[in-house]
């Protein structure tokens, strides 16, 4: 997996455990959170495809 995508899927479980902790504590910052943590797995679906689309360009559209 290319290092970009790992380090988008670090930062995702990071922001998923930031948010956790802010409705823990009854914050409503969290929403803030996993709105990131949602952008954060985009990109790491975006860097994943892409690489496996490099590896293999007979299946690339």
């Amino acid at each position: 997996m290319p290092r970009l995508a790992v380090f988008a899927l670090v930062i995702c479980l990071l922001a998923v455990a930031a948010a956790v902790v802010s409705f823990v504590n009854g914050s409503l910052l969290g929403i803030v959170w996993i709105l990131f943590a949602g952008l954060t797995s985009n990109m790491w679906w975006y860097y994943r495809r892409k690489a496996k689309a490099d590896a293999d360009p007979a299946n690339a559209r």
